[in-house]
C-alpha cells in the first residue's frame, strides 16, 4: 500500500528555519491538492498550507509570509519551507495528498521551536 513518508522535523531555536519533505512510497494516480496540517499540544489538528496540481497555494493566516509550500509532481512530493519559526509553531506536522479515490496522510513529524 502506498504511504506518504515525511522527513525534516526537529528541534530549532526561535527565528530559525526548517524544511519538511513528504514523498509517496509508490505511484499515486491523479493527485489533486497536497498540503500540510499540524497538531499543537492540546489542540485540534489545523490547516497549515496547501498547493494544487497547477501550483495555486493557500496558507493559514498564522504562517503567511513565513512558510512556503511547493511540490514536485514527478516525485509525488510536497515540501514546506518554514522560516522565522516561533515557539507556537511547535507541533506534529502531517502531510496529505488528495487523490480521486482516497486521501493519503503521512505519519507525522515533530517540530519543536525553543524560545
Amino acid at each position: 500500500q502506498v504511504q506518504l513518508v515525511e522527513s525534516g522535523g526537529g528541534l530549532v531555536q526561535a527565528g530559525g528555519s526548517l524544511r519538511l519533505s513528504c514523498a509517496a512510497s509508490g505511484s499515486i494516480f491523479g493527485i489533486n491538492d497536497m498540503g500540510w496540517y499540524r497538531q499543537r499540544p492540546g489542540k485540534r489538528r489545523e490547516f497549515v498550507a496547501s498547493i494544487t496540481s497547477n501550483d495555486y497555494t493557500n496558507y493559514a493566516d498564522s504562517v503567511k509570509g513565513r512558510f512556503t509550500i511547493s511540490r514536485d509532481n514527478a516525485k509525488n512530493a510536497v515540501y514546506l519551507q518554514m522560516n522565522s519559526l516561533k515557539p507556537e509553531d511547535t507541533a506534529v506536522y502531517y502531510c496529505y495528498a488528495n487523490a480521486p479515490s482516497y486521501d493519503y496522510w503521512g505519519q507525522g513529524t515533530q517540530v519543536t521551536v525553543s524560545s
